[in-house]
């Protein structure tokens, strides 16, 4: 892995104040070395730590993208409540889910317009308005 990532993801991490352990500076390093922000499901970064060299079990790749949402570092996108992806831009934003691919990308939040939401039950709160769009690729 290259020093510009490390430094990147150890930064990350020290940002949030969560103590950067070698793993977790690895994951980091895989998901904001670049400087771009990645939607991941655990799965997919487990398959790139493990092209990286680094060992690392899936329990741990799922215990640490836990604690980097818990850290405020990302955010967790539930689609059809069986499968979470994994975002490291928290601000709020729409998604798209590409049904053919199974894959999360940003949607453009400045065309999305919610007018109104329906009032929460007394002694509740709105806390978050998820916007997932699923897409289909058409037929030729």
């Amino acid at each position: 892995m290259h020093t510009e990532a490390i430094e990147r993801g150890t930064d990350w991490l020290n940002g949030a104040g969560l103590r950067p352990t070698r793993q977790r500076v690895a994951l980091a390093s895989l998901l904001v070395g670049d400087g771009n922000d990645r939607h991941v499901t655990a799965e997919s970064l487990f398959e790139a730590a493990s092209k990286s060299g680094e060992k690392v079990s899936l329990a741990t790749v799922y215990n640490t993208l836990r604690a980097f949402c818990d850290a405020g570092l990302m955010q967790e996108i539930m689609v059809d409540g069986t499968k979470s992806y994994f975002d490291t831009n928290v601000d709020d934003h729409p998604h798209f889910f590409w049904e053919d691919s199974s894959t999360l990308t940003d949607a453009p939040a400045d065309q999305l317009e919610i007018c109104r939401l329906p009032e929460a039950p007394a002694g509740a709160e709105v806390a978050k308005v998820d916007v997932v769009i699923r897409l289909r690729k058409l037929s030729d």
